[in-house]
């Protein structure tokens, strides 16, 4: 058993290149199964409503305004989550997403929003951003939920279904181009097309 453990010592204290490489090429593997789990973990872990309402500044303006919508409480009992209207479901879309709003968080940092007076004086640069946003990505998030296949026009009011079935039928439009204000308050609308 002793000479086992030498021999076993000596290969470890002195590999050849095919060892080492092995133990290298399994060295790897693990600490990279190790990393994407953490990595996946946090990243879910910042994908949950709690997260997001955990600093002051979402949790007193824009979580107050989410809870007197639809999409907070309604007839069918399915509500949207913050990261559901603000983070892309599929993979690749979603670390876009988290990388621009790692940006966002120097407004936490350095306090230009940390008032509802400061918040409100952003309001309007802050949607414009969005908005902007949903309308380069077609508005994906609301289609995570809302299917256009699967619309039941004669279910909507007669302009709904005259609008679906036209401009976002063509692409001409997308959601966020008519559903602004669908979740939050607007803000000063004073230029905006339409408003």
């Amino acid at each position: 058993m002793l000479d086992k453990l030498k021999k076993i010592w000596q290969v470890l204290n002195r590999p050849s290149v095919h060892y080492s490489l092995g133990f290298l090429t399994l060295g790897g593997f693990v600490a990279g199964v190790i990393f994407w789990g953490g990595f996946n973990t946090a990243l879910e872990a910042t994908n949950k409503e709690a997260f997001c309402i955990s600093c002051h500044e979402m949790e007193n303006n824009v979580y107050q305004e989410l809870q007197t919508t639809i999409h907070f409480t309604n007839r069918s009992g399915v509500r949207a989550t913050c990261p559901d209207c603000h983070v892309p479901h599929n993979w690749t879309d979603k670390i876009a997403r988290k990388m621009q709003a790692s940006k966002e968080v120097w407004g936490k940092v350095f306090g230009t929003i940390n008032t509802r007076d400061k918040f409100e004086s952003k309001r309007r640069e802050l949607a414009e951003h969005e908005w902007a946003r949903l309308k380069a990505n077609d508005s994906l998030e609301c289609r995570n939920c809302h299917n256009f296949t699967y619309m039941d026009f004669t279910r909507q009011s007669l302009r709904a279904a005259q609008m679906h079935s036209t401009s976002l039928a063509s692409g001409e439009k997308t959601c966020i181009d008519c559903h602004k204000g669908i979740a939050h308050h607007l803000p000063d609308m004073a230029g905006v097309k339409g408003f």
